[in-house]
């Protein structure tokens, strides 16, 4: 009687199943895995709708700089704001610098083909001479000093240049100020991504069709064969040479017209 026991608890013993540790283990530390990136993605998402909705308040704030007939350039209310008359139409070939005035320059002779402008964010500095340009057509241009400006300030930043028309974005090397705002004939130098005058810059800027640029109904897509987006023209920060072409277009390749158009 003992021994029969005695076979039955083996029995029961070698046919007990074993616990799928690896199993388990594995699919824990998917899920864990699982579970960080769902964290992440919703904690980026958050992040993301925060920083928008906060836009978005931003430039109800702004609606009163909204141009007018009655009020053509409200920019001239906004403390800090640079202004300068500078003639358009005065184009340089693309071996050409400028010696320009400011940095970053907010007009004056320029590349003959402007720089991709319809909400455009650069992850790498353009030739100034292309910026220029778009700035003749309308557009407002976001710089920074990407030593100056951490990684929230640059996001804070995009959102006011992505996908908006008349628009681009990008970094300037040696910027004196973490932030330059530039349109035509008009400068605004800012310390902060947070800055309420940011948006009233813009509000009161882009494609202002009261006077404010000389090319208005300039087109801000890239000039098809002349200018790519994905690799625009590079900035060049060195001095310019004797041979560079100076504020009042003296040795300007044209003075008129769009290079590259009819």
């Amino acid at each position: 009687m003992a021994n029969r026991k005695s076979k039955a608890v083996r029995g029961a013993v070698v046919h007990q199943r074993q616990i799928p540790w690896m199993l388990i283990s594995g699919v824990t530390v998917v899920a864990v895995f699982a579970a960080v990136v769902f964290g992440f993605a919703f904690m980026r998402y958050s992040e993301t709708a925060d920083v928008r909705a906060a836009q978005e308040a931003a430039e109800k704030a702004a609606e009163p700089f909204k141009p007018s007939p009655e009020n053509p350039d409200p920019s001239k209310k906004i403390p800090g704001v640079t202004v300068v008359d500078y003639p358009g139409q005065i184009h340089v070939r693309p071996d050409q610098r400028v010696a320009y005035d400011h940095s970053p320059p907010f007009g004056g002779p320029h590349d003959g083909i402007w720089a991709d402008c319809t909400g455009v964010v650069y992850p790498e500095a353009v030739r100034t001479e292309n910026m220029v340009h778009s700035l003749e057509h309308g557009a407002v241009w976001i710089a920074y000093n990407p030593e100056k400006v951490d990684e929230a300030g640059v996001e804070r930043l995009k959102v006011r240049a992505d996908g908006k028309p008349y628009t681009m974005m990008s970094p300037y090397p040696g910027l004196d100020s973490p932030i330059s705002l530039q349109s035509w004939g008009h400068q605004l130098k800012l310390d902060s991504a947070d800055d309420p005058r940011i948006d009233q810059f813009i509000t009161a800027l882009r494609l202002n069709n009261n006077g404010v640029y000389p090319e208005i109904g300039g087109s801000c897509q890239a000039y098809p064969g002349a200018f790519d987006t994905n690799n625009p023209p590079k900035f060049d920060g060195t001095p310019p040479g004797p041979d560079a072409v100076p504020m009042d277009g003296r040795g300007a390749t044209q003075d008129a017209g769009e290079m590259g158009q009819p």
